[in-house]
């Protein structure tokens, strides 16, 4: 169907969604290292990560070799309400830029949670029920993983404990009642709910906290919590192994009408979008079948990838959970309260952060009031409002597209629209009233958290 007039919405049917999940690590030369245990400095044993997660989680995270995972019946089930997602052709907006490029972006919104969290948010709550577990707990920034664990707990009944970061809870307050539509528990964090959590306010008081806090916090209830785990909306394995879900969906939509991007982009906070967006490509790549760009983008607030270092460091900040080898700022590092909530964390996944080492991907990072800039376009000729953490991929891809413009290339360009901006209207009319700052933390500044890595 090379030759043939792509449609404005490109829709998969159900017998062609992707029936397994594609593991990325199974493709990568230089995996991932291991998570350690802070205590011994040796790698986590299934055991002990046993007490935190899910069983049939530990061993999605550990498995670095299986290539396929077949998704569960009952998890295939629920993703027909809301999949398969559209690829949209961005017809209107290569209109408005005058660009030559050709624009495509997936489009993870249309569910109720409003984003791609549900992806794994019904997986990880389907393998808690299965193991007869009573509930789960987590951390959300944004909202959108809360959300989305919420409706999954509701589904399979378990009780959903989330820790959601101060500034988000107080942003967002919508979104924190549809968790409780759902029957969801939700805490500001820090709180005093949690030893860890009294011990992050008595060491910065008035903090409108990060996700690292709120994963402390979690974890912490968690594990003292007798029928409960922890589960994480990103960074983990186990998490990009099921968003792969997108990427898939996405290149099986492409391949559908002979496209071939030359450039992917994603949002980049913890990984899980761009992580699953990126992989059946990346893997293709890996394998020496195709070549494609692939850009993470950033808060400049919170840039990870591009001011960060490559070195083991808790991924949490009260220094309860395992320590990851990756991209980091440092795990006490709390960002300014950028209004991309879902990207306010201090690492990034350790899958990525292997793959941006060896050069298979670049990473930028871009100030807040462009992004909400290149929302409002997107918004203005496709006629979706955006979340402020997809705003950062249009940015870049406006960017890209602008280039293309420049040279009179005619580039394809792939990015993930990973969910609606409707509950983000502050963030939105902070903007309108210029009372949103560009603030970038000094180098002076990130050094004092790198001195504070842990020696391993």
């Amino acid at each position: 169907m090379a030759n043939k007039e792509i449609p404005y919405k490109i829709y998969l049917t159900e017998d062609e969604m992707p029936k397994y999940w594609y593991n990325l690590r199974a493709d990568m030369k230089n995996k991932p290292a291991p998570l350690l245990n802070p205590g011994t400095g040796k790698p986590m044993t299934a055991e002990e990560l046993g007490a935190v997660f899910c069983e049939d989680l530990v061993k999605q995270e550990l498995d670095n070799d299986t290539r396929e995972y077949p998704v569960p019946r009952e998890i295939l089930d629920f993703y027909k309400m809301y999949r398969p997602s559209p690829l949209v052709r961005a017809y209107c907006l290569e209109k408005k830029l005058n660009t030559p490029a050709k624009i495509y972006y997936k489009f993870e919104g249309n569910n109720t949670s409003g984003s791609h969290k549900l992806n794994s948010a019904i997986a990880q709550a389907y393998y808690a029920k299965q193991q007869g577990l009573k509930g789960v707990t987590t951390e959300t920034g944004a909202g959108q993983w809360g959300t989305a664990l919420s409706m999954a707990c509701a589904y399979f009944e378990l009780d959903c404990k989330v820790y959601m970061v101060k500034v988000s809870y107080e942003q967002k307050p919508f979104r924190r009642e549809v968790m409780r539509v759902y029957g969801a528990d939700v805490t500001p964090s820090p709180s005093m709910t949690t030893q860890v959590g009294q011990k992050i306010l008595r060491e910065h008081p008035g903090t409108t906290g990060s996700l690292g806090c709120a994963i402390s916090e979690a974890v912490e209830t968690a594990v003292g919590t007798p029928g409960y785990r922890y589960v994480l909306g990103s960074v983990l394995n186990q998490v990009l192994l099921h968003q792969s879900v997108i990427g898939m969906e996405a290149k099986t939509a492409m391949d559908k009408y002979g496209i071939k991007p030359d450039v992917i982009i994603g949002c980049a906070g913890g990984g899980s979008n761009l992580g699953g967006l990126i992989a059946p490509f990346m893997g293709e790549k890996l394998r020496g079948e195709q070549d494609y760009e692939f850009i993470a983008v950033e808060p400049a607030s919170c840039p990870s990838l591009t001011r960060g270092v490559f070195a083991y460091d808790f991924c949490d900040t009260g220094m309860v959970c395992p320590l990851a080898k990756m991209y980091t700022l440092g795990s006490d590092f709390i960002p300014a309260p950028n209004h991309a909530g879902g990207l306010r964390y201090h690492g990034m996944s350790p899958i990525l952060s292997q793959l941006y080492d060896d050069g298979m991907m670049k990473a930028i990072s871009v100030p807040q009031t462009r992004v909400f800039g290149a929302a409002e376009t997107f918004a203005r000729t496709e006629g979706i409002l955006p979340a402020p953490e997809s705003s950062h991929a249009i940015c870049a891809a406006i960017d890209e597209a602008m280039k293309c413009k420049e040279t009179g290339e005619e580039k394809t360009i792939l990015f993930g629209l990973t969910g609606t901006g409707y509950f983000d209207l502050v963030a939105y009319q902070k903007y309108h009233d210029g009372q949103m700052d560009d603030y970038v933390p000094t180098d002076a500044e990130l050094e004092q958290f790198r001195a504070r890595l842990p020696k391993v």
